[in-house]
């Protein structure tokens, strides 16, 4: 199995990283399920992938929402008759001190980079487990592999994808489901998340090392790319993506 012809669904889909996922995808053959909040975004990119030869759908969807993600799902049942990816990408980044107790900044950040990762997961695992065959995908951070001051919550949400998709790997394979997981740890990739963060302190740190050493989101989608492309019984579950200058 390649890339060419899988069903994928893609979270976050209105910039960034998951842009660059769904048009690599398209362009190599995948027909592409976008999902995010902002419709104009979606839109554009989904003409954008139809007017290259690509084949896509989008739906306007809240990743925090349960209901949003099985829609979602079947949007690309639907559309295209299976699903076989779901790349959990969404995600948010309003990084700063635990001491200046931006506590609804905090649920924020549980709401969308974990509870919006369960979201999609439990709206694939049905039919993943009834077709004994799948792959989930999900963004996580180099913030979810060491500790960071002024990530102490948003690490908290990547760590914590980092174990739910390693368990799911591990029973996937005692249950004899064929679910590939697979976990990437993006570094500094120039995308809009730096625009969620209101401490101006935490800003211009993160600021001044994006300007320095980011790279570019497709750095992230040819990763992806790659997972989706081996074979069914090979399973490459971790990516840890640096840009070459970063330390």
């Amino acid at each position: 199995m390649s890339v060419e012809n899988k069903v994928v669904i893609i979270t976050g889909a209105s910039s960034g990283i998951g842009e660059a996922t769904a048009k690599l995808l398209a362009r190599n053959g995948a027909a592409v399920v976008l999902g995010a909040r902002r419709e104009e975004r979606l839109q554009e990119i989904s003409q954008n992938i139809i007017d290259n030869g690509g084949k896509a759908a989008y739906r306007v969807t809240d990743v925090t929402d349960p209901e949003d993600l099985k829609k979602l799902v079947a949007l690309a049942k639907e559309k295209f008759g299976s699903i076989d990816v779901i790349y959990n990408n969404a995600g948010i980044m309003p990084t700063s001190p635990i001491s200046a107790l931006k506590v609804n900044e905090w649920n924020a950040m549980i709401d969308v980079n974990l509870k919006g990762v369960l979201n999609g997961v439990a709206a694939v695992m049905p039919d993943f487990t009834s077709q004994k065959h799948g792959q989930i995908i999900t963004t996580s951070s180099v913030a979810g592999l060491k500790s960071f001051i002024g990530s102490g919550v948003y690490g908290a949400t990547k760590f914590a994808v980092k174990n739910l998709m390693e368990v799911i790997r591990m029973e996937s394979a005692q249950e004899h489901t064929n679910i590939r997981t697979a976990t990437v740890y993006p570094a500094a990739i120039n995308t809009e998340l730096l625009q969620h963060i209101t401490d101006k302190n935490s800003k211009q740190g993160m600021s001044k090392l994006y300007q320095s050493v980011g790279i570019t989101p497709d750095a992230i989608a040819r990763v992806v790319n790659f997972a989706i492309d081996q074979p069914e019984d090979v399973n490459i579950n971790e990516f840890t993506v640096y840009p070459t200058k970063q330390g």
